[in-house]
């Protein structure tokens, strides 16, 4: 990988800025304070985006780098992999994410994963280098190698870690140490005290004691639910039995109210019968007491008119006959006598006799006339007494066939009801009561006894209630208890979890711990020896052989080879050795940290060397880095003039003071 080109609009000092790079060594020149470390800090934000976090700083690099004028915080960067293809980045540092493009003008933004903290990954996906990564390998400045007296040690240590872990912030023995701190902090022994394993144990000791005591309310509290559903059960059977009782006895009553609703029209019935009778005895009685004359009266009304005409007859032959001898003797008498006074006069008395004949005859009439009307009048007032004693016989006994027909009906339909009724209670009932209760019941048809059991069964009911009640006040009390019980339960679960928490965190510091000694052997004996071999060729290029082999063992960690073949402690040797020793290592590292040939980032970190280590130091990176690029940022000519003597080429380019 190599970077071609820089354009800053604006970030921190710089603004308006293009820089090209070349392969091989690129020297950025500049005074101190013209953006050097600017510079390298915007590369790096460039692909790894900008921090709004202090992290144990006093401002964060959003805060020192945004300009304050409120210009565009932007810039672009443009570099191709070893595979040739080419990416221009376009990052707006006010924005988490930059923007991507290939070599087309293809904005690929999108083909990268994009994490919610650290924004687009693209550059990790690309070289497999993260930014702390980049930040103790690839990128090394001027305060990583600058050491005072008092500072040798912490560097000698950082070499040690480098070639015992390949981290220069990691040391395994402070790891470890750290790790079995931790493990006693925050777990414990058995032999320990008052650490968490060891209070959380005797929690769980007093906590299963009180537990064991209060678990016999608990099995006080089963058996009282046990006799409480036995007794709410037997209170539902008793319950169900009266209800059906209680069905069964309105059932009853309906029963014997239609029963006497029946007997009333039985006796009405009754009642219409003895009437008939008793009418029937009336019309017998009347005609028996009036048989002449309904029969006088029968016979004189059928032979009436017979007799009747019978005596018109013998009235008006009688009658012709006086009438035809009055004649003759008026005849005669005018014949016979001559005297015409006794003539007329003897005349006269056949009108006379007419008349008077006439009025025995109409007397005689009007007496037979009113001795009939009376006959008459006695015959129709008994018939009609007859007549009417009939209707109201008529009547009755309509109304009786009207009852005994109703009666008849309601009989039938009552039976059918009752029974219908009969077996729909008995099948409500027949899954709650038990089939050969529920017979008896059944048979008991007297009211009284049926009054008797749902009585008797009401007071089993109520003396259940009772005790009902009793047991809910006695599991009331033992209430506190439980809920004492159910916390203490809960504490111990609690407890339980942060006691598997615990050895599960135990177990992972051991596992840890183990695969650290595993990882940690299998440096020693790959890693690490392959690191001082590495270290061991670079110090002595660096040096011009005064060092030539660089060891390490558990007493006295690092150790240097002299010429005369004695071993040293590297705390022996001078600052500036031990600086060459951590910039060695450093660079020993760069080829196994990713497949692509990531740029080395050197800034100032040759200040302090003199000019004869600086030419060696030059040289190397030239010779043994020849196909990566190198970005070296520097304050003064000495870098140009060196490469320039030795005609070495560099790409050089020059920061001037804002």
């Amino acid at each position: 990988m190599k970077i071609n080109k820089l354009k800053i609009n604006s970030y921190g000092k710089i603004k308006e800025k293009e820089i090209v790079f070349e392969n091989g060594i690129n020297i950025i020149y500049g005074q101190n304070e013209t953006g050097k470390s600017t510079l390298i800090k915007f590369l790096i934000n460039s692909f790894y985006g900008i921090s709004k976090n202090k992290k144990g700083k006093e401002v964060s690099d959003y805060e020192k780098y945004k300009p304050w004028n409120g210009v565009e915080f932007s810039g672009k960067i443009e570099y191709e992999l070893d595979d040739n293809k080419k990416f221009e980045i376009y990052r707006d540092f006010n924005k988490k994410n930059p923007k991507i493009f290939n070599e087309n003008m293809e904005d690929i933004s999108k083909q990268f994963n994009i994490d919610k903290n650290k924004g687009n990954e693209f550059f990790y996906e690309q070289t497999k280098i993260d930014e702390d990564l980049f930040l103790s390998t690839i990128a090394i400045n001027q305060n990583e190698v600058k050491l005072d007296n008092q500072s040798q040690n912490f560097l000698i240590q950082k070499i040690a870690n480098l070639a015992q872990t390949g981290d220069d912030s990691t040391s395994f023995k402070m790891v470890i140490d750290r790790i079995n701190r931790r493990q006693l902090d925050e777990v414990g022994t058995e032999r320990s005290r008052e650490k968490p394993i060891n209070i959380i144990s005797k929690n769980i000791e007093n906590l299963q004691n009180e537990k064991q005591e209060l678990e016999k309310y608990l099995d006080l509290k089963y058996n009282f639910e046990e006799e409480e559903n036995n007794i709410k059960y037997e209170i539902e059977n008793l319950e169900n039995e009266n209800n059906f009782l209680t069905e069964f006895k309105l059932l009853n009553e309906n029963e014997k109210i239609e029963n006497e609703k029946i007997k009333i029209k039985e006796n009405m019935k009754n009642e219409n019968l003895n009437k008939i009778n008793l009418i029937n005895n009336k019309i017998n009685e009347l005609k028996n007491n009036n048989k002449n004359i309904f029969e006088e009266y029968s016979e004189k009304y059928l032979n009436n008119k017979k007799i009747k005409n019978k005596k018109n007859k013998d009235k008006i032959k009688k009658l012709n006959i006086i009438f035809l001898i009055l004649i003759l003797i008026n005849i005669l008498q005018f014949i016979i006598i001559k005297n015409n006074i006794f003539k007329y006069i003897f005349l006269l008395t056949v009108p006379t006799f007419l008349i008077f004949y006439i009025f025995l005859l109409n007397k005689e009439k009007n007496k037979i006339k009113y001795k009939e009307k009376i006959e008459k009048n006695n015959f129709e007032k008994i018939n009609l007494e007859l007549i009417k004693l009939e209707n109201e016989k008529k009547l009755i006994e309509n109304n009786f066939n009207n009852l005994n027909e109703e009666l008849n009906k309601i009989k039938n339909n009552f039976n059918l009801k009752i029974n219908l009724e009969k077996e729909k209670i008995k099948n409500k009932y027949l899954n709650k009561i038990e089939k050969n209760k529920i017979n008896n019941f059944i048979n008991l048809n007297n009211l009284e006894n049926i009054n008797f059991e749902i009585e008797k069964n009401q007071k089993e009911i109520n003396n259940k209630k009772i005790k009902l009640h009793s047991l809910e006040l006695d599991k009331k009390n033992i209430e506190p208890k439980l809920d004492t019980l159910s916390k203490i339960e809960e504490n111990l679960v609690n407890n339980n979890n942060k006691m598997l928490t615990l050895k599960n965190l135990n177990l992972s510091i051991n596992m840890a711990k183990d695969v650290l000694n595993e990882c940690y052997e299998k440096m020693k004996n790959g890693v690490t020896p392959k690191f001082t071999e590495n270290l061991s060729n670079n110090i002595c290029n660096i040096t011009d052989g005064k060092y030539n082999k660089v060891m390490f063992n558990e007493e006295d960690g690092l150790i240097v080879e002299l010429k005369n073949g004695d071993y040293v402690p590297v705390n022996r040797l001078s600052i500036g050795t031990i600086d060459q020793l951590y910039l060695s290592l450093r660079l020993s590292m760069v080829d196994e940290l990713s497949e692509e040939t990531i740029p080395i980032l050197l800034d100032e970190v040759f200040a302090f060397y003199d000019d004869e280590r600086l030419q060696n130091i030059l040289l190397y990176l030239n010779n043994k880095f020849n196909d990566r690029q190198i970005i070296i940022f520097t304050c003064t000519d000495r870098e140009k003039n060196i490469l320039e003597k030795n005609n070495i080429n560099f790409n050089y380019c020059v920061l001037e003071d804002v």
